[in-house]
């Protein structure tokens, strides 16, 4: 029986493995994406895989693997998405205080804006660093018993594949939501105008605003227009302070 299922959606989709330990786990992160229409695949890190190992467990979603993008860094893979979103279990502090679950993802990826959708999973160990979940905007967390709450790395591809695939989800087109690059540039702008009127009041906090402001910025996916008018707010404020102390001088 032919499956007329749309999956438009699915050109949009890019799964992330960072430094993936065994080639024959890639092969599987390929099965399980091909099965849900996925097919954008980005492999960070130089390490060099077993090619028998990898293609006899993707069988015949190989083609996957063959047309694979290799980056060195998740800056760069990340670069050119409007969304992004870690896979990990683990919450806190420095890995952020909410999280998705698949089903909530598959929606809001569904209400989001024309661009690159990337989804980002860690090592087959110890999952992702916490500096790689900030660099992230959001995380996803595949809820599960705490007797044994560690999936292996196919698996959780598999099932937020499967939600997003069963959201079946249609989006927006028009408005194109600006890149993790511009978004980076926004918001060094705007904490060299708080740090010009004296805002912040130890290094720490710089970094954790500058963590907010970036993720904020992210899920809410502005277009080019909306982040500009964005950026005049902390331009207008630095003015206005500065105007102000020269008043009182």
């Amino acid at each position: 029986m032919e499956n007329n299922t749309n999956i438009q959606w699915a050109d949009r989709i890019e799964i992330v493995l960072v430094e993936t330990q065994d080639g024959a786990n890639i092969g599987s992160v390929c099965r399980a994406m091909k099965t849900m229409g996925l097919t954008r695949l980005t492999i960070v890190g130089d390490r060099v895989y077993d090619e028998n190992r990898v293609r006899t467990l993707a069988l015949h979603a190989s083609d996957l693997w063959e047309n694979a993008r290799r980056v060195s860094t998740l800056d760069e893979a990340l670069s050119d998405s409007i969304f992004s979103v870690g896979a990990t279990r683990r919450r806190g502090k420095f890995r952020k205080m909410s999280s998705y679950s698949p089903e909530q993802l598959a929606a809001k990826i569904s209400s989001l804006p024309e661009g690159k959708v990337s989804i980002v999973f860690g090592r087959e160990s110890d999952g992702l660093r916490d500096d790689e979940v900030n660099k992230c905007a959001a995380i996803c967390t595949i809820p599960t018993s705490p007797l044994f709450p560690s999936l292996n790395l196919s698996q959780a591809v598999q099932i937020i594949s499967y939600a997003l695939f069963t959201g079946n989800m249609e989006y927006k087109s028009g408005m194109v939501a600006v890149d993790k690059n511009r978004i980076g540039k926004a918001v060094d702008g705007m904490s060299h105008h708080l740090e010009a009127i004296g805002y912040y009041k130890w290094d720490e906090e710089k970094k954790w605003t500058e963590q907010f402001l970036s993720d904020v910025i992210e899920r809410a996916a502005l277009s080019e227009s909306e982040l500009q008018r964005f950026e005049k707010i902390f331009t207008k404020t630095e003015s206005i302070v500065k105007f102000k102390n020269q008043e009182e001088e």
